[in-house]
């Protein structure tokens, strides 16, 4: 008790001084709108709404360093002093953007009263003149700075995923392609240090597979895996001549893949009689102990009527875990989709729908692009994206895209 006591306390001075300074120069200077303009594309300017909001947020973090200063503290609960000390370091980045943003128009206005005074002598003049320019200058990039420090971060993007890849529309050359993905997406993660567990592997009639799945997840302490794939959900579509086709002609076709938040058994509870679990005997193409044991697993969700079937192991315990896994994954992102929808009407605020019925990837191989119709991005070289998986310019791009309409919704 008194060693989360005392480390709760720690935290917290860690922060103070910091608070307070923020808070002085935040009070101390003009409502940051005044003539705000953002280095950023189709971003908002500091309107009176973002900054009423800056405010409140000013006003809550000082409420809270004052709470944290009260003889009553340190009677608190070590969860009530960790809950303190973790709103606090949420709010304070804001808090510290928009100080630095206030300083810098302090010293502004500063400068531009003495370039303008006829009383200093000329080359003083001259001198803050050019310091005005150069403060000016670096206005935009600071208030592009308080807007981002504006937007709530996914709760999601640090956990690990579960991906799943599944043939669509192209009969055998879809699974040919759905093979091809589920391949980019190992090399990516390989690339990265992420560890690829396969959850599922349905092997197609002509080779490649009908769907695959594979658990993702990040060293400890590295970034989430699932802020950097969230936004790979939706359809791909590839345009090549099949090797199977003897004319040349280019076919197009099809796969679905699915990027879905890891849950902890703690946020999405199974129980039992909401589970029907049919154990049946593995098929399509495999080694000796295909069709041998009942060892493939399906389980349905009774109250929504998922269902997952996985028949990659041996075992059928194992195929019933890494089932459950999936499961607990679609379950959740399930019900954080309807929390985000309910959340936009509120707010009225459309920031892009992931619709994994859209089309949000073209992979054509007779002009060797890629291209991602979501934000127009090209790129020419298709070993070095499907074979390497090098595919971090369209999550770069994708990830700016999804923070300027974000930045867009707070103006709204």
């Amino acid at each position: 008790m008194a060693v989360c006591r005392r480390a709760s306390q720690g935290l917290l001075r860690h922060h103070l001084k910091t608070a307070l300074d923020c808070w002085q120069a935040y009070r101390a200077t003009p409502p940051l709108l005044t003539r705000a303009t953002s280095s950023l594309p189709g971003t908002p300017h500091l309107t009176p709404a973002i900054q009423g909001r800056l405010d409140e947020i000013a006003a809550r973090h000082a409420a809270l360093v004052r709470d944290s200063l009260a003889p009553s503290f340190s009677r608190l609960p070590p969860q009530e002093m960790a809950r303190l000390a973790r709103d606090i370091a949420e709010l304070e980045p804001v808090v510290e953007a928009a100080a630095r943003l206030a300083r810098r128009r302090a010293e502004l206005e500063e400068v531009a009263a003495m370039a303008r005074d006829p009383g200093e002598e000329e080359d003083l003049r001259a001198a803050a003149a050019a310091e005005r320019d150069e403060l000016a200058a670096a206005l935009p990039a600071l208030e592009s700075a308080v807007l981002l420090s504006l937007v709530p971060p996914d709760a999601a993007d640090g956990r690990g995923v579960v991906l799943e890849v599944r043939a669509g529309t192209g009969g055998d050359e879809a699974c040919l392609f759905a093979a091809d993905l589920f391949g980019m997406y190992a090399a990516h993660a390989a690339a990265r240090g992420w560890r690829w567990e396969v959850l599922e592997h349905a092997r197609g009639e002509a080779g490649g597979v009908r769907a695959a799945s594979a658990a993702v997840s990040a060293p400890p302490g590295a970034p989430g895996v699932y802020g950097r794939l969230k936004h790979e959900s939706g359809v791909h579509r590839v345009q090549r001549v099949p090797a199977t086709e003897a004319s040349g002609r280019v076919h197009t076709s099809a796969a679905s893949v699915a990027v879905l938040p890891q849950a902890a058994a703690v946020e999405v509870d199974l129980r039992e009689e909401d589970l029907r679990v049919d154990v049946f005997r593995a098929s399509g193409a495999g080694g000796q102990h295909v069709n041998t044991t009942n060892s493939a697993v399906r389980v349905t969700h009774l109250p929504t009527g998922l269902a997952v079937a996985i028949q990659d192991e041996r075992s059928q315990h194992k195929n019933r875990a890494k089932a459950l896994q999936v499961l607990r994954a679609r379950l959740y992102d399930s019900r954080r989709r309807e929390a985000e929808q309910a959340h936009a009407a509120d707010r009225k605020a459309q920031v892009g729908s992931g619709d994994r019925s859209e089309r949000i990837r073209t992979y054509n191989f007779q002009q060797g692009r890629v291209t991602d119709h979501r934000v127009g991005l090209t790129l020419h070289g298709m070993e070095a994206v499907l074979v390497q998986g090098d595919i971090d310019p369209f999550i770069d791009a994708l990830a700016l895209d999804h923070q300027m309409r974000l930045l867009a919704s707070l103006g709204a």
